[in-house]
């Protein structure tokens, strides 16, 4: 098991780029390998989560070239899949398991889903329920909730499906399995979750409706092969985001950050928390909007984060609790159970690390109420394997005074891999 020491740091200066978006990265090799011809696909994500779907996809029969700066997918079209002759291994990716679920209940062979102890330890039942409604036979573990999910494809019906949860993993899973349905197939949320399927899904050339509340397609249609440039992850740039708010006399520039509006409520918390932080030179790429980003340190204050903000931040919040723990008076977040069921328990993650820097943390059911300090210090922080827990607290110690170390960080390299660098090269000698 892996540490890693963070010192404090002085004035973040530089230009970067982040690593691909890791949402749009999955959903390239899906939508690319159940298409028609050829995809091609630029700045794809290699990290571990991501390869995981490449390799899945390798293992029923479709061909996938990678020289390194382009990914060329031959797609097998929506019935051409081959059933694998092994165990699909999902690694410690979410994504990979929970939309491969709803794809493969539509196929016409039998294959099973594994992960890691982490990824076999998170509720799957959120995705297999409503699948059952539309016919889908799954078997797993805990009635259904839980990894290794024995999936025999079935046909399917659409269904209207009204989400208890706001997740694009689960809406993506539906309308992954109602390109293979008979019928229409509804999804409705509780607040818009990110909408990275549907717009690739257009891009692919399907027909699929978003309206308030919710999406729907009609089963049967073909995509077509397209060419895909995968924008920065703006979960990755929350980091720096961050380290570039903490850190006294910081800027930053990242360049090329996908900036997806079901995505930015990280902006718009930190904006909202006093952070300069603009967006320079917005443009469209492959149906996604794209900015550049530039941060400068400022003086944080609390707010009160709930309603629609949380499922446009969810992945960010580990983030968002290093910049509440230095901001003036008291943030408190509320509606956002959903962190306690990710990678780990990230709202019990993040308070007892907090906590080991010297910040108040009160945990809620469904939150946290995260008292600014003065000033952090150092300490010996624990990743509990989860990566966003890993740079979040490798970011915090760079305002903190003294050491921090962060236990077992190879788990960065499922979404970021090269943190270590990018950040050090940030970091003045």
């Amino acid at each position: 098991m892996q540490s890693y020491t963070v010192k404090t740091a002085k004035g973040l200066r530089g230009e970067i780029r982040v690593p691909g978006d890791k949402s749009i990265s999955h959903r390239s090799i899906m939508f690319g390998s159940i298409a028609s011809g050829t995809t091609r696909v630029t700045g794809f994500l290699r990290g571990e989560d991501a390869l995981a779907t490449l390799e899945a996809f390798r293992a029923m029969g479709v061909e996938v070239e990678d020289d390194g700066e382009t990914l060329t997918i031959h797609g097998k079209g929506l019935h051409g899949l081959t059933e694998p002759t092994e165990v699909l291994d999902c690694g410690n990716s979410g994504t990979s398991m929970r939309l491969l679920t709803g794809l493969l209940a539509g196929q016409n062979f039998f294959s099973v889903l594994s992960g890691d102890k982490y990824l076999r330890a998170r509720p799957m039942k959120r995705v297999v329920a409503p699948l059952a409604l539309m016919g889908a036979r799954i078997l797993g573990r805990a009635g259904g909730d839980k990894a290794p999910l024995a999936i025999q494809g079935s046909k399917l019906k659409g269904i209207e499906y009204d989400s208890p949860v706001s997740s694009a993993q689960v809406k993506s899973a539906i309308m992954l399995a109602g390109l293979y349905a008979e019928g229409e197939t509804v999804v409705r949320e509780p607040h818009l979750s990110r909408d990275h399927s549907e717009r690739m899904l257009r891009h692919f050339g399907a027909g699929v409706e978003s309206f308030p509340g919710g999406v729907r397609l009609s089963g049967g249609g073909e995509l077509s092969g397209r060419d895909i440039a995968v924008p920065g992850d703006i979960s990755s740039a929350a980091f720096f985001m961050v380290a570039a708010l903490i850190v006294p006399d910081s800027e930053l520039l990242i360049r090329g950050v996908g900036v997806n509006p079901t995505r930015t409520g990280v902006i718009d918390i930190l904006k909202g928390m006093g952070g300069d932080l603009e967006l320079l030179n917005p443009r469209e790429e492959s149906g996604e909007p794209v900015a550049d980003l530039r941060i400068r340190s400022s003086k944080l204050r609390a707010m009160e984060i709930s309603g629609e903000l949380v499922p446009r931040a969810i992945d960010e919040f580990p983030a968002i609790c290093v910049a509440a723990s230095l901001a003036q008076g008291t943030t408190v977040v509320s509606g956002a159970s959903e962190l306690r069921v990710k990678e780990t328990d990230r709202i019990a993650a993040m308070a007892a690390n907090l906590r080991l820097a010297g910040v108040r943390v009160v945990e809620t059911p469904d939150g946290m109420e995260i008292t600014g300090a003065a000033g952090l210090k150092g300490c010996a922080a624990e990743s509990f394997g989860d990566h966003r827990i890993a740079m979040s607290m490798m970011v915090a110690g760079l305002a903190a005074q003294g050491e921090t170390s962060v236990s077992d960080v190879e788990c960065i390299a499922t979404s970021f891999p090269g943190f270590r660098e990018l950040l050090q090269g940030v970091i003045p000698s």
